[in-house]
């Protein structure tokens, strides 16, 4: 593992894009949607029309590919590394390649393509609602979509504020993570040195640190709260209401027409 990427997974990128002005909810139930879609498309024809989704947002987000590829690089190992496991483990269908005693088999060449794939069109769709959507936008969104749920005690505001104080610690703890494994290397250590044994002691060295900042935050967080009387989201105003436009429906339309579609092929 070379040095930690920025930004962040689930950094905000300021833009004007027609994504960066949709509506939040929009994104969300759209995301909420697509990402079963994907795991449920079983034919050639259902993984080429969500790509051409996938790919049209990412075009239309108008996120420079440098900033997109530096998002997805932690991901996209953990990818190759699940198709790897499909590849040389998948013992059904005929011989395909034999190098001593690595055996690739059609079924695992086919299981490793729609893996990956999979994997891949979930974390780009996943990762560009956070890129085009501000953690307070994503968290106002989320609250009036699950705002019927109050009805039942469900703490909705509370559900949202997580998410949101979520999303804006993740930054900073990936911020720290690259500080300590930069320290690390300065000393001679670092993931991506020494024997196994050796990157794994020092994998638990930068994990240690790092959930020890994570709850010294979280303290922090908890008392600046209760030191300023915060009492939830009873009677709370907003400065900028979220409002539905042409551009939201067109989405949705899209979306349900998408769904036929991937439900007819």
């Amino acid at each position: 593992m070379t040095r930690i990427a920025s930004p962040a997974l689930g950094q905000y990128v300021p833009g004007d894009s027609p994504l960066h002005r949709l509506d939040p909810r929009t994104k969300i139930l759209f995301v909420s949607v697509y990402l079963p879609l994907v795991l449920l498309a079983d034919s050639a024809a259902d993984l080429a029309l969500l790509s051409a989704v996938a790919l049209g947002g990412a075009l239309l987000s108008r996120v420079s590919p440098g900033v997109l590829y530096g998002t997805l690089k932690p991901i996209l190992f953990l990818i190759a590394l699940t198709a790897l496991f499909h590849l040389v483990f998948t013992r059904e269908g005929g011989v395909v390649w034999q190098g001593g005693p690595v055996v690739l088999r059609e079924a695992g060449v086919k299981q490793a393509g729609w893996t990956a794939a999979r994997f891949f069109l979930m974390v780009l769709t996943a990762s560009l609602l956070p890129l085009t959507t501000t953690p307070l936008a994503l968290t106002d969104g989320l609250e009036r979509l699950l705002a019927p749920l109050r009805r039942l005690g469900v703490p909705v505001h509370e559900l949202a504020l997580m998410m949101s104080i979520t999303l804006r610690f993740v930054p900073t703890i990936w911020e720290e993570a690259e500080k300590i494994q930069l320290a690390q290397r300065a000393r001679g250590g670092g993931l991506d040195r020494g024997t196994l044994s050796r990157r794994l002691k020092n994998a638990v060295s930068l994990l240690i640190p790092l959930f020890v900042s994570a709850i010294r935050r979280a303290e922090e967080l908890a008392v600046s709260m209760e030191s300023r009387c915060w009492r939830g989201g009873i009677g709370r105003t907003r400065l900028r209401e979220l409002r539905f436009t042409r551009l939201d429906a067109a989405l949705l339309a899209l979306l349900a027409g998408g769904v036929a579609a991937v439900w007819l092929l």
